[in-house]
């Protein structure tokens, strides 16, 4: 038996970035015991991942950065080029490797804070707390009692609460390596469009130049059913070989998600002192898949609570109006009404970049949305609002 004031369990982005918060201790702060309990090194561990996100000046993870640029470019399906000056923004890009061991080197300087591996089986509330069961690698048990418990470990897509319009942005990448210097490692392809679309959503190029001669190159799709390892190495090829024209180059690793963007609601908490956090807490931004800068206003919020003494209820991900506009969105684009690609295409070509990412962050005030609006299909956007609300909420169907 371990006991401590919090535990968390699962260390993908939420779970870090609480036990980084909570390991860096302000001074006078009350110290506060932390487990972080993570999947061993097997099947049940995830695989390395990459999140992006955009925030001004210097960021509590930039020594873990694989990159940051400035610049965003688009590509219309037809081709046309649309490229913009984020500054003071950065557009960076954080490897969970990199970020777990930014996060271990942090915890192990604080006292307070312990990681333990285990795969989870249950977390169960108590009367003055909750309980964490598993079992060591070695199939040894394990069990850690805390006052407060934070699930960070992502819902399984037959898990999904049931929701009006569900997608999945599901993708899969090439980290590539040039014999020549092809990329600029100035500018984000944040969307490139000339790839085949899908008959319902979108589907999208994404370039990550990490130096002259490497980089991320990942063919996405928002639809609703993830493609074979074969469709997707096709599309790649596709894209890399007709779209890009590198010609031969050397693929180092690979990497593959689903990500649910869904209008579904999400608790928060699901026990008197057992929370949710992350994606499994609604933090998705339901248009974009977006999750890492909602996960900071989350963890950020939970830990000024905790060191306070006060209920650690994480704050929703997202504004309720943000929410509402993404559930129209979500309908236009799985009944076909929009053109995703036109879509995209049409704000990013009427809208400045950094206006659309503070959007994309709920920072945006009620006449900026407006001015937003009307820069997208107003007729079928309208249609499926008043649609909206005559929709019944349905489980997912994996």
């Amino acid at each position: 038996m371990i006991e401590a004031d919090v535990a968390i369990v699962g260390a993908g982005a939420a779970g870090l970035s609480l036990a980084h918060r909570l390991a860096l201790r302000p001074p006078g702060a009350r110290p506060l015991s932390v487990v972080l309990v993570t999947a061993p090194a097997g099947p049940l561990r995830p695989p390395d991942r990459t999140w992006c996100y955009w925030e001004a000046g210097p960021g509590p993870y930039d020594a873990a950065l694989t990159a940051s640029w400035r610049r965003l470019r688009v590509h219309a399906p037809h081709g046309a080029r649309m490229e913009d000056d984020i500054s003071p923004l950065r557009y960076k890009m954080l490897r969970s490797d990199d970020f777990e061991s930014l996060v271990d080197g942090v915890m192990s300087r604080s006292p307070e804070t312990t990681r333990l591996e285990a795969s989870v089986d249950t977390v169960e509330g108590l009367a003055d707390g909750a309980e964490v069961r598993g079992r060591a690698a070695d199939g040894r048990p394990v069990r850690v009692r805390a006052r407060w418990v934070f699930d960070s470990r992502p819902l399984p897509l037959a898990g999904l609460p049931a929701a009006r319009t569900t997608l999945l942005q599901h993708f899969h990448g090439w980290f590539v390596r040039h014999d020549r210097p092809v990329f600029d490692t100035g500018t984000v392809e944040l969307m490139d469009f000339r790839t085949p679309q899908p008959a319902h959503g979108l589907s999208f190029g994404y370039v990550l130049p990490t130096g002259r001669r490497q980089a991320l190159v990942e063919y996405t799709e928002f639809s609703a059913r993830p493609l074979s390892r074969q469709r997707y190495e096709a599309a790649l090829r596709h894209y890399t070989g007709d779209v890009l024209g590198l010609g031969d180059f050397e693929v180092t690793a690979t990497e593959t998600g689903v990500i649910p963007m869904t209008d579904a609601p999400f608790a928060r908490q699901t026990g008197p002192s057992v929370f949710r956090i992350g994606a499994a807490s609604g933090a998705t931004r339901p248009s974009t898949g977006y999750t890492f800068a909602a996960v900071q206003r989350q963890t950020r919020a939970v830990a000024a609570a905790l060191r306070a003494g006060h209920r650690p209820l994480p704050p929703p991900a997202h504004p309720a109006r943000s929410l509402a506009m993404d559930a129209v969105l979500l309908r236009a684009l799985a009944s076909g009404r929009v053109d995703g690609a036109a879509f995209f295409t049409r704000l990013f070509a009427r809208v400045p970049a950094r206006r659309l990412l503070r959007f994309l962050d709920g920072r945006t005030r009620l006449h900026e949305e407006l001015s937003i609006g009307l820069r997208t299909p107003v007729l079928p956007m309208l249609r499926t609002a008043l649609e909206l609300p005559r929709l019944p909420r349905r489980p997912f169907e994996a």
